[in-house]
């Protein structure tokens, strides 16, 4: 029997390899961007065209590469960057694989055009598919052009799976952010389709934060500052009264390299305790700096995933830096030890003699001496009053019916409880709330029902660039739900109408949560883009934990969720009610 077993083709093993390295367009942009940094580029412009299913163009002012450099570059593991095992220890550049030229190369067709400050004339080559087809002097600026069309061009299958337009725009901007927040220092440009996105000027990081999500992210920034002989820690934590219940405003980097690190965030929102609203989620921006030799870089491809020596002190830096920040900026209850008038606290010696203090009291004291007398009037007992008749009917046993509906009772502001036959129900106020208003949207969207009711006073709402993609693409679904929503450019849209059952108030912030649970249900296949818009203005616009409901607003929750399809779960499907057994009840209180 003959040989089975064989060595790939470098064409093969570089596809292969770029399934892990180039996962869709976000990741041509994220790799060329941090070999521009790499490059010592003062200015990067990122030029994108149908969100990068086209055309992805990054151009620098960097050192360039010779003619040599330029043809290598596109070997698989050829760079400039490492040179022995060691080197893996102390990275401080972004890239240093070697493996995300080549990926391009293997997987689009790839045009550099690169010229070094000092030379006349710079190199053009092309290479497609992992096929060199050309390369041949040209006349170029200083620095380097990278041109990636055609992604995918040659695995259909991968191309397939790449998302809609507007998606795949949000993944490029966040991941263009990444890389221009840890540089404010440079000059960052992007343009789809020959539209400017963002262009952020050389600056500090408070600018650059606000140039990127907008004016009104200065009014809650509170600087952190911490240093210590393992870490340094600096950038911005947001004020308790700006959280919100999303995720979006959260980052952090360590080396100037953006990292995903939920450890680390539970010492954020530890540091937030007992000053943040149930469920929201503060904004920070938070700078690590610490010994390369102490991290590892080189646990995934995307270099996002960073595994620390000494994890569990740094998050107690990182606590104790979120609570100094937070109490040096008043926003908790604090004691100041420099007030006058603060209590005297003896210092005891070995000689000093212990006594229980003494009290002075003057018993022929009386404080009503020389006031008039008058005699109390007399009121009869509260359990006499009239108004307590029929006292007893309050603890009447249920009647037969399966809801009694004259006496449920909210608990906490949370639980509505409600005796039944067979025990006690216990209603989740927010999930029905929530449940009731997706049934209701989804027949809107079946009838085309008109449940638009048109704002006196349109408000005017500005994104960050990723979310106002995003938001585009929910406003065809939006309308059919009720909500006049339009476009007005510059990151920017107008709200005119909402569903008539939607309060007026905060429509920003809901319009806010429509958008981050929108963009959680993106990578459900199962759910199409209408159930996907019902579900987030549903989960949006359902009354708060906290809110006091009146005895008929209890009772209407509750009638109208027994009349829905699917009372027991919401859309997401977590659990709306709970029955508690008579039986369970009595094993609660047995002798």
């Amino acid at each position: 029997m003959s040989d089975i077993i064989h060595v790939l083709s470098d064409a093969v093993a570089n596809q292969i390899a770029a399934g892990e390295v180039i996962q869709r367009p976000a990741s041509v942009v994220k790799e060329l961007m941090e070999n521009a940094i790499d490059a010592r580029a003062t200015s990067i412009k990122v030029m994108v065209k149908d969100a990068g299913k086209t055309s992805v163009q990054v151009v620098d002012n960097g050192c360039g590469m010779s003619e040599g450099d330029a043809r290598i570059c596109f070997e698989r593991h050829a760079t400039s960057k490492i040179t022995s095992a060691e080197d893996l220890f102390a990275i401080q550049t972004r890239g240093f694989r070697g493996e995300a030229l080549a990926s391009m190369a293997a997987v689009a067709e790839v045009s550099l055009k690169t010229r070094r400050p000092g030379d006349e004339l710079g190199t053009h080559l092309r290479i497609a598919g992992s096929r060199f087809e050309s390369q041949e002097p040209v006349q170029t600026p200083p620095g380097t052009n990278f041109q990636v069309k055609n992604l995918f061009f040659n695995i259909p299958a991968r191309r397939k799976f790449l998302k809609s337009d507007r998606t795949e725009l949000r993944l490029i901007i966040n991941e263009f952010n990444h890389v221009a927040l840890t540089h404010h220092q440079v000059e960052f440009a992007l343009i789809h389709n020959q539209a400017e996105i963002l262009q952020l000027p050389p600056t500090n990081l408070r600018q650059r934060v606000i140039g990127i999500f907008g004016k009104a992210v200065n009014s809650y920034l509170i600087p952190l500052e911490t240093e210590t002989s393992l870490t340094k820690i600096t950038g911005f934590i947001g004020k308790p009264e700006h959280a919100r219940r999303k995720y979006g405003e959260q980052f952090f980097f360590v080396n100037n390299r953006f990292i995903k690190q939920p450890y680390f965030h539970k010492a954020v929102m530890n540091g937030y305790d007992q000053i943040l609203a149930p469920d929201h989620i503060p904004s920070y921006f938070i700078f690590l700096e610490t010994d390369p030799s102490k991290i590892d870089v080189n646990i995934h491809p995307s270099k996002t995933e960073v595994k620390f020596e000494d994890e569990r002190s740094i998050w107690q830096i990182l606590l104790a830096s979120v609570r100094e920040a937070i109490g040096r900026n008043n926003l908790s209850p604090s004691l100041d030890f420099h007030k006058e008038g603060v209590i005297d606290i003896p210092v005891l010696t070995k000689d000093t003699e212990v006594r229980i203090p003494g009290i002075d009291t003057n018993p022929g004291y009386n404080p009503f001496e020389g006031e008039k007398s008058f005699e109390r009037e007399k009121r009869s007992t509260p359990y006499l009053d009239d108004r307590f008749d029929g006292w007893e009917q309050l603890f009447e046993p249920a009647s037969g019916t399966a809801v009694s509906t004259s006496r449920n009772l909210q608990v906490k502001n949370k639980y509505i409880l409600s005796p039944v036959k067979s025990g006690l129900m216990v209603i989740d106020q927010r999930r029905a709330h929530e449940r009731i208003l997706y049934e209701r949207m989804i027949e809107s969207q079946e009838k085309r029902l008109p449940l638009a009711q048109q704002s006196l006073f349109p408000e005017t709402i500005r994104l960050n660039a990723a979310d106002y993609q995003v938001c585009l693409d929910m406003i065809d679904g939006l309308e059919k739900l009720g909500f006049d929503v339009r476009d007005f450019g510059n990151n920017s849209v107008i709200v005119h109408g909402f569903p008539a059952d939607m309060s007026a108030t905060s429509v920003g912030n809901k319009l806010d949560m429509m958008i981050e649970q929108y963009k959680s249900l993106q990578g459900n296949i199962d759910i199409g883009t209408s159930e996907r818009i019902a579900r987030s203005a549903a989960r949006a616009s359902a009354i708060d934990y906290g809110k006091q409901l009146t005895d008929l607003e209890i009772q209407e929750l509750v009638d109208q969720l027994f009349a829905c399809s699917n009372p027991n779960y919401s859309p997401s499907g977590k659990l709306i009610v709970k029955i508690i057994e008579l039986e369970e009840l009595d094993n609660h209180f047995k002798e």
